[in-house]
């Protein structure tokens, strides 16, 4: 467990270990959860003494936080939390330096969610879950970006350099499996076996992704030229023939997206993954098996690809018998 753990109440430190150790989340999320879910404590403990809210929430102490304090936990009292978090909570990224966005809001209602559901179902420390009617603010649903068909193509035909057949390996299992950056660096040589490749996704998750002939013909050319460096397991190696950093990989998708006349601003590894599902489901994937390929969790997490312009749609709209019926002339 980690360190600065050890200073938060019993309650908190409990769920923080079966969030790492049994549902293996990674140690960014632990940490996220942990900071939100003190914040919150927090806030219960100076709201329920009738106390001005601190400039500085670090001064407020809960390590008596037990679970008589929680299960006097309301909705009202999350919701007013909520309420502070919108109105008064200071933020770096927000216009008026004052108030938390929707996205930010929403990871604390998951953390507060995730940890009371832990408490009434597996540490039994309520007989029923307060926070069950919980609800989320609601987020703007933004179409993800993603490049065209043709952009892709430009991006992977325009691939050159001292590391040609290593970036286009990787541009080509980006755009190909639609692969998180931090799924690509974690790749090792035994990972690649024929067809199939080896992912270790979030949550230490694994999946079995089946590679198609650019994938293997792109990964072949590449393990021709790669050096063969005692003890190094990493797949894809850096100039150094240390294993390619999650930085290493940024910079060079970015460098490749700018030589291929494209918006290096607006584009990065993860619009790569976009634009891998999008191309998937406008040719014939259907969602849930985008889903397995993409390693969600959740099919709603999916469906943003749905936006997509299939060709079954455009036919359908086309069989309308009335898609013939032209509007009535302008008369003058």
């Amino acid at each position: 467990m980690m360190s600065h753990y050890s200073n938060a109440p019993a309650p908190l430190r409990d769920f923080m270990t079966y969030h790492e150790s049994i549902r293996g989340h990674s140690p960014k999320t632990s940490n996220e959860y942990f900071y939100d879910l003190r914040l919150f404590f927090r806030f219960l403990k100076v709201t329920r003494s009738k106390s001005q809210l601190p400039d500085d929430w670090e001064t407020v102490n809960i390590d008596d936080v037990d679970g008589a304090f929680l299960q006097a936990v309301t909705l009202g009292e999350v919701y007013a939390f909520l309420t502070y978090l919108s109105r008064e909570r200071p933020s770096l990224s927000a216009r008026t330096g004052v108030g938390l966005g929707a996205a930010a809001r929403a990871r604390k209602v998951a953390a507060i969610r995730s940890f009371f559901k832990y408490a009434t179902v597996k540490a039994h420390w309520f007989e029923e879950n307060p926070v069950l009617d919980l609800d989320s603010p609601r987020l703007k649903k933004a179409l993800p970006r993603y490049l065209t068909e043709q952009e892709s193509v430009a991006l992977l035909t325009s691939v050159q350099g001292p590391f040609q057949e290593r970036d286009f390996a990787i541009l080509t299992l980006f755009l190909n499996c639609g692969l998180r950056i931090s799924e690509l660096f974690g790749l090792d040589m035994s990972d690649a076996r024929g067809e199939t490749l080896r992912v270790l996704g979030k949550g230490n998750k694994e999946r079995v992704l089946y590679l198609n002939d650019a994938c293997r013909l792109a990964l072949d050319a590449y393990l021709a030229v790669r050096p063969a460096v005692l003890g190094e397991k990493a797949l894809f190696l850096s100039r150094r023939k240390k294993r390619l950093t999650v930085q290493g990989i940024h910079f060079l998708v970015k460098k490749h997206i700018a030589m291929a006349g494209l918006d290096e601003t607006k584009l990065s590894s993860h619009k790569l993954r976009h634009t891998a599902a999008t191309l998937m489901l406008g040719n014939g994937v259907d969602v849930r098996t985008l889903q397995e390929v993409l390693g969600h969790d959740h099919l709603n997490t999916t469906q943003i690809y749905t936006h997509v312009e299939s060709a079954e749609l455009r036919s359908a709209a086309r069989a309308n018998p009335l898609s013939k019926i032209k509007p009535p002339e302008t008369q003058t």
